[in-house]
């Protein structure tokens, strides 16, 4: 069964940090690339950061230097660490396969940044 389950959002005050968590299966996670996107009221979902089954990472301009995406091979299990977090970070947050069958989504997690 393919799965992705996100964990770890909250609210949080400008300036503070949050980790995301997400857990898949591995026929998903294995050799894939994961990746966080985003999805703001009346906006449409973005690219947040993705990391490869290697570890190479890109990220979305607006966080680079502020967000870090890694992956844990062993735990099928890619997160997000977020800092100095701003007002324009709030959105529900997505973890995504992207696999030679099609894009995987998890069900989301909110993450309210508070001016």
């Amino acid at each position: 069964q393919v799965q992705l389950v996100e964990s770890g959002g909250g609210l949080v005050q400008a300036g503070g940090s949050l980790r995301l968590s997400c857990a898949a299966s591995g026929s998903i996670f294995s050799g894939n690339v994961m990746g966080w996107y985003r999805q703001a009221p009346g906006k449409e979902r973005e690219k947040v950061a993705r990391i490869t089954s290697g570890g190479f990472t890109n990220y979305a301009n607006s966080v680079k230097g502020r967000f870090t995406i890694s992956r844990d091979n062993a735990k099928n299990t890619v997160y997000l660490q977020m800092s100095s977090l701003i007002p324009e970070d709030t959105a529900v947050y997505y973890c995504g396969a992207l696999t030679g069958r099609g894009n995987y989504w998890g069900q989301g997690t909110q993450v309210t940044v508070s001016s």
